[in-house]
């Protein structure tokens, strides 16, 4: 298990365990996203008069980015498309997104209540997401969630994404930035995107069954799958984490 340490520490120094950094995706972990998600694509196959796409469908492509997305969709609507042919449809999705993000968006049953007590167990809270960091940035204070987290990392606030472990370390850096210490690190996901930054980094991974995967997260091989947020304080002791 990595420990991440901003200074030198003993034992004496350190007689009870240090505090872990937890790092969040946040697309069907934090909050289900996919009825505005669904909005956006369907005003993209709208604007090719092609057929829309039902929730269920949908759910099965969301976690890669937008560009994988709006790929699938047009795919499964009957009119594939080139990567040259994406960008005017990416700027529709986004644009389209952006003045809809919480429509229908919400938090998963627990989660602000379990994050709160996270945090007042002494964890230092971050979220890691490939969703675009602008509408990370808009989204998570709609959610009334943004205060909670001492970092946040979206998809363009570095040149690489998920699942590159150089920008998992970086975002646990950060949420200890100031705390005058360091500690252990997990990261708490639904996909295979978040189990191959977790092992790739070299830490624990919690998957969440409800997510966003078209695979389902009991068959990936993480640490701990987990159906209700509300069951990651334990998990996290089972770990040893807290």
């Amino acid at each position: 298990m990595r420990l991440y340490m901003s200074r030198k520490l003993t034992r004496k120094s350190l007689p009870m365990r240090p505090s872990p950094a937890l790092i969040f995706d946040l697309d069907g972990t934090l909050a289900d996203t996919a009825p505005d998600l669904l909005g956006a694509t369907n005003a993209v196959l709208a604007a090719r008069d092609l057929p829309m796409l039902d929730l269920t469908s949908l759910r099965h492509m969301v976690g890669f980015g937008a560009h994988a997305l709006i790929a699938q969709a047009m795919e499964a609507s009957g009119a594939p498309v080139t990567e040259a042919d994406l960008s005017p449809l990416i700027a529709i999705f986004l644009s389209h997104y952006r003045d809809h993000i919480a429509d229908g968006s919400h938090l998963f049953d627990g989660v602000a209540q379990t994050l709160a007590a996270l945090k007042a167990e002494g964890a230092h809270l971050g979220v890691l997401t490939n969703k675009p960091q602008d509408l990370t940035d808009l989204l998570l204070p709609q959610l009334g969630i943004a205060p909670l987290f001492a970092a946040v990392y979206g998809a363009g606030r570095k040149s690489y994404t998920k699942p590159d472990p150089r920008i998992f370390h970086e975002v646990v850096g950060d949420v200890f930035k100031g705390s005058g210490g360091g500690g252990p690190a997990a990261m708490i996901g639904d996909s295979i995107t978040d189990l191959h930054t977790a092992r790739a980094a070299g830490v624990p991974c919690i998957l969440m069954s409800y997510g966003f995967t078209p695979v389902p997260a009991r068959e990936l091989g993480a640490d701990i799958v987990l159906d209700d947020f509300r069951d990651i304080p334990q998990a996290l002791r089972d770990l040893k984490l807290l």
